[in-house]
């Protein structure tokens, strides 16, 4: 791995990792964010609860699940280790040894865009940079990790509110 990568997360660590209430914040996050699941249960339950937009529900749902899955797949190909170097510091377990791109960084990104266009608010898209900066502070992914997985993120989004829109 870049040098430069390894000196940006010690540098983010150095910066926040003390501070109270980041570690425990960002490990919620990364249970949340797991597999997607959080980010699906909320497009589940905005579907079930919100009839009028059902299908943008849905919508949010498909495009946590797609993009969560597209990482997975890349990740498998590019076979790109997590960060291993003795000064970043791990705060969390991970369910592979895999780090390009960020399954967080992808289906949050997916997740909040969507949001930000249920909601017609662009709030939701706050959450984007806070979990990218979470999955750096917990030591588990580099920078272009959550970029790649940020931008795939947002794709998968377009992707499937372009679908959506074309069946109304």
């Amino acid at each position: 791995m870049s040098n430069k990568e390894v000196q940006i997360l010690v540098q983010i660590q150095d910066a926040l990792v003390d501070l109270p209430g980041v570690i425990p914040t960002a490990r919620t996050l990364s249970l949340v964010g797991e597999h997607a699941a959080g980010w699906m249960a909320i497009g589940a339950t905005g579907a079930v609860v919100d009839k009028k937009r059902r299908n943008s529900w849905a919508g949010l749902f498909v495009a946590a699940l797609a993009s969560h899955a597209a990482s997975v797949i890349i990740k498998r190909v590019v076979r790109r280790p997590r960060p291993h170097d003795a000064a970043i510091k791990i705060g969390v377990g991970t369910p592979s040894k895999l780090s390009f791109p960020s399954s967080h960084a992808t289906s949050t990104t997916a997740t909040m865009v969507y949001l930000a266009r249920i909601t017609k608010s662009p709030l939701p898209l706050l959450g984007i940079p806070v979990m990218a900066l979470s999955r750096m502070v917990l030591g588990v992914h580099y920078p272009t990790d959550v970029l790649a997985g940020a931008l795939l993120g947002a794709a998968t989004a377009e992707t499937v509110h372009k679908i959506e829109r074309s069946k109304k």
